[in-house]
């Protein structure tokens, strides 16, 4: 069995007091590792010294391979897999520099893939060509409440789907899980087109970035089947968490009654009701992370496959490119930019600032 020796960029602060300016998510993924005979836990590296020492000393990780530096622990550890744990905005920069300087076997990087759809394409692109395997911790894809969804929906127990509906907090931090979950329902099939709409009148930022507070955004697959996202106020109109509409029948995934999944075909007056533990077993980042290695020894496509990722996120910039082009907007996207940042750079938004 192989044997992985796997180093940590950005382990953050105190994992028991998360907020909207950080996670510590690199403790989440180290205990996915730890989990599996075949990874070894051998460096960590956190601009802030006394963030690595402690992240060291939780992990049983040498002092000495504690960095401030993220360039002189690929340099001096040579690990074969990292972990990227930064804000978005560093996504691109730091992926792409490892990728290009660490020899590497893989890295596994937080969502959303990064601040722009421009570093989103880069960093897929380089790793492919430098033969790095790169993934992104759309962990909800092994949820067991998701997992058991999507078997129903495979299994035909609503037919052939039509619509998929979601009603997350907002679209890019949260929305990167329900549409990327949409996505896989569908066998990840690309979109076509998107039109959607924002409302952004009080700043909302998560790990750094711009969050809408309302927005409305649908789009068709190659397949004809549709997608619809509803954030914010209003949101309510989808009775669910995540609707799947199918020719047969409905399912929802956390309705609002006291299920985490129920479905039914039409004509049906009792719904199927399934309440199921998500937090038994190892959990779904270490399952997705147990996905991240197989794939690795195996030599197929991880589930968190970044082509997978891009997918959703050229989705979620197509809502906000839609917003700023009052337009529909039809794929592939051809910006750079993060529409709604820079719809706040150049004051054609411009939300209030808050305390939060």
């Amino acid at each position: 069995m192989p044997s992985y020796s796997v180093a940590f960029i950005g382990t953050g602060a105190d994992p028991e007091n998360p907020d909207s300016s950080g996670f510590a998510m690199a403790y989440a993924h180290a205990n996915g590792y730890r989990r599996l005979e075949n990874c070894e836990l051998t460096a960590c590296a956190d601009i802030v010294p006394e963030n690595a020492a402690a992240f060291a000393d939780r992990f049983d990780i040498p002092e000495s391979h504690a960095f401030e530096d993220f360039r002189v622990m690929l340099e001096d550890v040579d690990p074969d897999i990292v972990s990227v744990c930064v804000p978005p905005a560093l996504h691109a920069d730091i992926v792409v520099e490892a990728a290009y300087e660490g020899d590497l076997d893989a890295i596994h990087c937080e969502k959303p893939m990064d601040l722009t759809w421009g570093g989103a394409k880069q960093m897929t692109t380089v790793c492919q060509r430098q033969g790095v395997q790169l993934t992104f911790n759309h962990q909800r894809r092994f949820l067991p409440t998701w997992v058991r969804a999507r078997e129903v929906v495979d299994s035909g127990g609503i037919g052939d789907v039509q619509r998929i509906e979601m009603a997350p907090p907002n679209v890019f931090d949260w929305g990167t899980h329900t549409i990327d979950f949409a996505n896989q329902i569908l066998g990840d099939v690309s979109p076509l087109w998107v039109m959607g709409e924002i409302d952004y009148r009080e700043e909302q930022l998560f790990f750094g970035a711009h969050n809408e507070n309302q927005a409305f955004g649908c789009w068709e697959y190659e397949n004809g089947v549709h997608g619809m996202i509803s954030t914010g106020p209003g949101s309510s109109f989808v009775p669910s968490f995540i609707r799947v509409k199918g020719n047969k029948g409905i399912l929802d995934i956390e309705p609002e009654d006291d299920a985490d999944l129920r479905w039914r075909q039409y004509g049906d007056e009792d719904w199927s009701r399934r309440t199921i533990d998500d937090t038994a077993g190892p959990g779904a980042i270490s399952l997705g992370i147990q996905d991240v290695v197989e794939s690795l020894e195996t030599g197929r496509r991880s589930e968190l496959d970044a082509w997978n990722a891009l997918n959703a996120t050229e989705i979620i910039f197509g809502i906000w490119e839609s917003a700023r082009r009052r337009a529909r907007v039809d794929f592939p996207l051809e910006i750079d930019d993060n529409p709604l940042e820079s719809m706040v750079e150049t004051g054609a938004l411009t939300p209030a600032a808050t305390n939060d």
